[in-house]
């Protein structure tokens, strides 16, 4: 004979382990310490700046003293066409 199994306990102890799931997969990817998010910040720049040394020519639009592009953009000279 089968095992009488209440459904709405069955369903809420699903959502629980789902939820607790979620909880350690967001642990591991935000639970850094400043350190180790400055050192990565530290390491991305630093490839960045390799990246761009390797570069042949300059990007297209862009002198080869500027700032990376979105740093500061201004808005363009040219008013919009309608």
């Amino acid at each position: 004979m089968a095992e009488i199994v209440n459904l709405n306990q069955v369903r809420k102890a699903k959502a629980r382990r789902r939820k607790e799931e979620d909880a350690s997969a967001n642990r591991v990817k935000y639970g850094r310490t400043k350190a180790e998010r400055e050192r990565e910040r530290r390491e991305d720049e630093r490839a960045d700046r390799q990246h761009e040394g390797r570069c042949l020519t300059p990007f297209p639009g862009r002198k080869p003293d500027a700032p990376p592009a979105g740093a500061g953009d201004d808005p363009p000279d040219d008013p919009p066409v309608a």
